[in-house]
């Protein structure tokens, strides 16, 4: 949906589906650690719901499918959870080890997991369902692992009019000659899109809500990084007025930028 997720070279903070995620799977572990210093946080305050809505703690079993550069695995040892943890890139595994230290941290996809049949309370995936090619079955391999009675959580980005970051993209985009009307939402970002995929894989849902997620650049530099994460310094440099123009209703009186983006989020609970 975006440059950068149409180059081998970089990764779309808001990623891509199907294909176009394999397409583009090499790219994260060359960048891991400047999407853990740009994005890693983004996703807090879904990350905290969650963890308050599922009612994890203390020797809770969790695995955090897809767990990029680790910030949810480390949040879920904070609170005393045992912790599981897989991802596709192997860049990102690295980091995950480093940044959660106690969890046990595998290179796995999160539509083949590595694990036996309900051997988790809760499994969760923070933007990382839309990775597999087949969404609704990744969910239901999410729900494979988890004990009968246990919660599987799901948050992704919520649909294109509320995160100010599709501007942004959407503005690259046309810049590169995309057609307009191909510049629309997935299924799965509409508004109960991942409820739909939850109903097909047979997991009731419990909660869902939409929470906002911010994210702020400190500059035009930071932000076209931000956003061009991966891309070398010549394309930055020449994208870089085209994302300032975009971001230019986002600016703030220090100088900086403030997008405001949305993630939904679903909780189900896999039936006894």
């Amino acid at each position: 949906m975006s440059s950068a997720a149409d180059s081998d070279a970089a990764a779309s903070p808001v990623g891509a589906e199907g294909e176009a995620a394999a397409a583009s799977g090499e790219a994260w572990s060359p960048v891991a650690e400047e999407w853990a210093a740009r994005w890693g946080r983004v996703a807090d305050p879904a990350r905290e719901e969650i963890v308050r809505r599922a009612g994890i703690g203390a020797g809770t079993r969790v695995l955090d499918a897809g767990c990029g550069s680790g910030e949810l695995a480390a949040q879920l040892e904070s609170v005393g959870a045992s912790v599981s943890a897989v991802d596709a890139a192997p860049g990102m595994v690295a980091l995950a080890r480093r940044t959660a230290p106690a969890a046990d941290v595998q290179l796995a996809a999160i539509d083949r997991l590595p694990f036996s049949d309900g051997v988790f309370d809760a499994v969760i995936a923070v933007n990382a369902l839309q990775f597999a090619d087949d969404m609704a079955a990744a969910l239901v391999e999410l729900g494979r692992v988890t004990a009968p009675g246990g919660v599987v959580a799901v948050a992704n980005w919520a649909e294109r009019a509320r995160n100010d970051l599709d501007t942004l993209e959407t503005a690259v985009a046309l810049d590169d000659g995309d057609d307009p009307d191909d510049l629309v939402d997935l299924d799965y970002r509409l508004p109960g899109g991942l409820e739909a995929l939850f109903a097909e894989a047979g997991i009731p849902v419990e909660w869902s809500s939409t929470v906002d997620v911010p994210w702020s650049a400190a500059s035009d530099d930071d932000l076209a990084r931000g956003v061009l994460l991966g891309e070398d310094d010549d394309t930055i440099a020449a994208r870089a007025p085209i994302l300032v123009a975009a971001a230019r209703p986002f600016a703030t009186p220090a100088g900086g930028y403030l997008l405001r983006n949305a993630f939904h989020v679903v909780l189900g609970r896999v039936p006894r």
